[in-house]
């Protein structure tokens, strides 16, 4: 919010053009005349905008006058451009009290239109000196140095309102995005006690319909917590906190990997996912969001892939890395599409509706970029597959063998 007056304002955007400075100093050298401005006259002040000052007048930008003992203030009411070489000589200006006032012999004080005609103001020039006035031309000159002034102001306008109208949408933004956060945080825990209360249902109840609706129940409270943690990270990032880790030794990271699999696999039954693991090092990660990072990954592959084919997913550690990879069957995607699926929000194309919000990708390179790593995508005819790579220090210790394959 702009808290300034609107004559800060206009001195603000004239004092930002650097045309005004020379245009000033123009004015200055053709006329002869040593001190010029720019004036903003309202209804109430004359204030000065710029300033060129040879004679030591003393003012300065933001400086008044008094209206009603300025040539200005009648130039506000006729709109008529004033000019006169040497007062003491003019049969109008000889007895104004003005030019006494001030002390200036010589003369000019153009109007300042803006586009839509309204009166902004004057160019002006004085000096105690007389000046040599008389050139038919020279009124035309100040006249159009009077419409660049404007044009240049209404850039700076313009151009003012553009950046007051990008800070409210960025508070708006980040209000939106508060607002985002507060409601993926209120909505964890009804959906937790539903899920709890499916958990109970299906031990309880015998197999037939009711059980297959409690474990229907369990499939869409699973779906919209993967909701909610997605919609949360994805508005602590807008918010400026990133995606947090914590980094431990992943001494039990395969069996988190291997738990994330059978949970998509029991609300995928019809699906076949092969995985390959082989996990022999130890290193530091945030293994629940590797988790995260897999079950975004394995979910996107689930429900784009074809279904004629098996998911595949690859782990393995190295001494200088660690890997893991989701690939899928189906359609090959145009590589200038690809990449767009980090952005938040994006969706493949698909002739029926599918499910999430387009945060998965957007959330899994995060997580990516938050070890240190990278997630890259590449697709073919042959399969559609999504790689995170991290590289390991070189202090990471080993550990025995821990491989399995098939899920």
């Amino acid at each position: 919010m702009d808290n300034r007056s609107p004559i800060d304002r206009d001195i603000a955007l004239i004092s930002r053009s650097d045309a005004v400075p020379t245009i000033l100093e123009v004015v200055a050298r053709t006329t002869g005349m040593r001190f010029t401005a720019v004036a903003r006259v309202t209804d109430t002040q004359w204030v000065a905008c710029a300033v060129y000052d040879r004679i030591e007048f003393g003012l300065k930008p933001g400086g008044e006058l008094v209206l009603e003992s300025t040539i200005c203030n009648e130039i506000r009411g006729h709109h008529q451009p004033v000019l006169f070489g040497s007062a003491s000589e003019h049969a109008l200006f000889s007895n104004h009290p003005t030019p006494k006032l001030y002390g200036f012999e010589s003369y000019i004080s153009i109007p300042i239109f803006l586009s839509d005609e309204s009166f902004f103001g004057t160019l002006c020039a004085i000096d105690p000196a007389p000046a040599k006035l008389d050139d038919p031309e020279l009124l035309k000159t100040l006249q159009l140095f009077t419409q660049l002034i404007a044009a240049q102001y209404e850039t700076e306008q313009r151009r003012d309102a553009a950046e007051l109208a990008l800070v409210d949408a960025q508070s708006t933004a980040r209000l939106r995005d508060q607002f985002v956060a507060v409601l993926g945080h209120d909505l964890r825990n009804p959906v937790q006690s539903i899920s709890m209360g499916a958990d109970m249902l299906e031990r309880d109840l015998p197999d037939g319909r009711e059980r297959r609706v409690a474990k229907h129940i369990q499939r869409s409270c699973q779906r919209m917590s993967e909701l909610i943690n997605n919609v949360m990270d994805f508005a602590r990032g807008r918010l400026g906190e990133g995606i947090s880790v914590s980094l431990e030794r992943s001494h039990d990271l395969a069996g988190d990997l291997e738990h994330v699999v059978s949970e998509i696999q029991r609300v995928h039954p019809d699906r076949k996912i092969e995985v390959t693991m082989s996990l022999d090092r130890t290193f530091r990660c945030d293994r629940r969001r590797i988790a995260q990072l897999l079950g975004n990954l394995l979910s996107n592959a689930v429900t784009h892939g074809s279904d004629k084919a098996p998911v595949r997913v690859f782990m393995t550690s190295t001494e200088s890395a660690f890997e893991l990879a989701v690939e899928n069957a189906g359609k090959p995607i145009e590589g200038d599409k690809i990449e767009r699926f980090f952005q938040p929000f994006t969706r493949g194309t698909s002739a029926s509706p599918r499910p999430g919000l387009g945060l998965g990708l957007y959330i899994a390179a995060e997580i990516a970029k938050a070890h240190g790593g990278t997630l890259q995508a590449a697709s073919d005819a042959s399969a559609t597959r999504f790689a995170f790579h991290m590289p390991l220090d070189c202090d990471e210790t080993s550990q025995p063998g821990l491989t399995n394959a098939g899920a």
